[in-house]
């Protein structure tokens, strides 16, 4: 194959430009030749016209010639360059050979020259896009996470920064926070992708719900157990919108694409209120709560029914510690007046037959 052939071949399968890759096939040739005789200085170019790589040596111009390899007569010099006077270096071309273990030298310069031109080419690609959401599809499942397809780049999700519950399915079309673009690859890897931090549900609202991407709605803070639940309080920069109606939609019809995007993740969206008693009832939801007391800054004793209560914590605790994470403060439930006074008249009737 010519090495025209060769060029046009990695132009055309990795999208690099030909100038460029036939100084990277130059630079690893020169490699291999300094590798075989690395007393000896050598200028390799590529010639387009003839599609060959010239090989030249350099050589002083002396008057009398002791060492063949490194000198050549002044005679000879001026017969290339009439110009030639001792002392000059002049360019000659070479007709040694290099072996085995130098073209291997060359291949891997080559190869390192070009990993890193690909690595330019994405970071500058990708580097604008580091924040957002970028779609893609699964391309491959290893253990330590998934290889996502963004177009003709390879992006990876660690496993830690997947969702749990995520099924790794080959062409499975996903949707990720793109949440680091490296200068180089590290294990390979120089796009990072992540779907459990609270910036990555932050940018799916935005995606899918206009008002909070034109700031109509914000989004105050976001708490959330991947593959669980999510609390995000909302407050409405406009009189006449409803931030939770808004974001859930009729039917749910807003919040359902990102519930699917999640995988069946729960999110309870609730209003940002600046009276702490009414946040923490609010982020209790979907308990209903009777009454709120602050103990101190950070403590809260919550008064709920019986029949609440069991919503009010959640599974394993869950929505009690989402509570208080959203709120800044250790909640503390307290039975509901209707269990007091139940508890009061059970007291009043055995006093009653006791009597």
């Amino acid at each position: 194959m010519k090495l025209t052939d060769v060029i046009a071949e990695l132009t055309e399968e990795r999208g690099l430009d030909r100038d460029t890759l036939a100084s990277i096939i130059t630079k690893g040739i020169l490699a291999a030749y300094q590798k075989k005789y690395p007393n000896l200085v050598f200028s390799v170019e590529y010639d387009k016209k003839t599609d060959e790589i010239q090989v030249k040596v350099q050589k002083e111009v002396v008057s009398s010639v002791e060492d063949g390899d490194l000198q050549i007569s002044l005679r000879k010099a001026r017969s290339i360059d009439k110009k030639s006077k001792i002392g000059d270096g002049v360019f000659l071309p070479f007709e040694g050979v290099v072996g085995r273990i130098e073209i291997l030298r060359a291949k891997q310069v080559i190869a390192s020259q070009i990993r890193k031109m690909e690595a330019d080419a994405t970071y500058q690609e990708f580097k604008d896009k580091e924040g957002s959401i970028v779609y893609g599809v699964i391309h491959k499942c290893e253990h330590g996470g998934t290889i996502i397809k963004l177009r003709d780049t390879l992006a990876f999700l660690p496993k830690s920064l997947s969702i749990p519950g995520d099924k790794c399915t080959v062409g499975f079309p996903i949707r990720a926070l793109l949440k680091e673009v490296l200068a180089e690859p590290r294990y390979e890897n120089q796009l990072i992708l992540d779907r459990v931090s609270n910036f990555f549900l932050a940018k799916l609202f935005e995606l899918e719900i206009p008002e909070v991407f034109e700031r109509l709605v914000e989004i105050k803070k976001i708490v959330r157990i991947p593959g669980y639940k999510s609390k995000v309080a909302l407050i409405s920069h406009d009189e006449n919108i409803d931030p939770v109606g808004t974001c859930v939609g009729v039917g749910g019809s807003r919040i359902k694409p990102i519930l699917k995007e999640l995988g069946g993740e729960k999110i309870d969206v609730i209003s940002w209120s600046e009276s702490l008693e009414k946040l923490i009832a609010n982020a209790l939801k979907p308990a209903r709560v009777n009454v709120v007391e602050l103990v101190d800054s950070q403590t809260a004793n919550v008064s709920v029914d019986e029949d609440q209560r069991s919503l009010a914590i959640g599974k394993m605790g869950q929505n009690i510690a989402l509570a208080s994470k959203l709120t800044g403060v250790n909640i503390h439930l307290m039975p509901g007046k209707k269990e007091e006074e139940l508890k009061k008249s059970d007291l009043l009737e055995k006093s009653e037959n006791d009597i």
